[in-house]
């Protein structure tokens, strides 16, 4: 009669335990649910940094608008941000700094795309990220100016 609860006992411990075939069954459900979930979430990460990118070419705009009317110019050729920062000499009226830190790089680690006079933008400046790919050129650039401005 001793012997009755122990195997009792041994019988309520193997059946509170999971199987081998229970776990893999559960690691193989975790894994479809991962190959779902995962290229969402990293989708958002892209779209985050084209977020960034609009936001730092606006606040570019903003300190580059802000240089115009104090010194009645853009500042002129392709390291004209760079001036934002650093008077320039030919600026008089210079303000500045327009920009708090140093010239930030976009958030795939390249350098903006300044321009003035701009090519598509006539009256002012042309900025732009190269986007994802590094290269000028194709639908993931990011710009200040539109699609309309760009067939003209």
């Amino acid at each position: 009669m001793k012997h009755q609860p122990i195997q009792l006992n041994k019988l309520k411990a193997r059946r509170s335990a999971f199987t081998l075939i229970e776990l893999l069954l559960v690691l193989v459900i975790l894994g479809i649910l991962a190959a779902i979930v995962v290229p969402k979430f990293s989708g958002r990460t892209e779209q985050a940094r084209v977020t960034a990118a609009r936001s730092q070419i606006s606040t570019f705009s903003t300190a580059l608008d802000a240089f115009e009317i104090d010194n009645g110019f853009y500042p002129k050729g392709k390291n004209g941000l760079s001036d934002l920062v650093q008077q320039p000499r030919d600026a008089q009226n210079w303000k500045g700094p327009y920009m708090k830190n140093e010239i930030p790089v976009d958030p795939w680690q390249h350098a903006y795309i300044y321009d003035f006079p701009g090519k598509r933008n006539a009256s002012s400046y042309d900025l732009m990220s190269m986007g994802p790919d590094g290269r000028v050129g194709g639908d993931d650039d990011i710009t200040n100016w539109t699609q309309a401005n760009e067939k003209q």
